[in-house]
């Protein structure tokens, strides 16, 4: 004879007063939890490297007014250019450098600002370099 023999063939309770809970709520009650919730995303974001903008050379500066002031000349064409520049992070320090390629729409020196057909607004001042067919 075993230790629970004696109770080992009763049936199972079931309760008068509270209805039996159903397996899909049963099995919620083992599963795993975020105790730290948000903590993953928050190291990601961390981890996630940005770039330092980084000042151009008066060289550097000039060759780019001196391709800027060619653009514009050339702009009633619609000319065909590719420009890397400065992209800020909107949440943290730094950004990251992109490159947008395309026929440029419209430069307007007193908001600062290059429009691409495509729609993309870049800020001269977050420009770095510029290459098309005219240069």
């Amino acid at each position: 004879m075993t230790a629970y023999d004696d109770i080992i063939r009763l049936p199972h309770h079931v309760s008068r007063n509270h209805p039996q809970m159903p397996m899909h709520d049963r099995a919620a009650q083992f599963a795993p939890f975020a105790a730290l919730t948000g903590y993953g995303a928050a190291v990601e974001e961390t981890a996630r490297l940005t770039a330092e903008r980084r000042e151009l050379s008066p060289q550097e500066a000039e060759e780019l007014d001196r391709r800027l002031a060619a653009l514009i000349a050339h702009l009633p064409e619609h000319p065909d250019t590719t420009v890397e520049y400065f992209a800020p992070d909107d949440r943290k320090a730094g950004g990251a450098y992109a490159t947008a390629t395309g026929r440029v729409r419209h430069i307007s020196l007193s908001e600062k600002i290059l429009v691409m057909e495509d729609g993309a607004v870049i800020p001269l001042e977050d420009v770095i370099s510029m290459n098309d067919g005219m240069f």
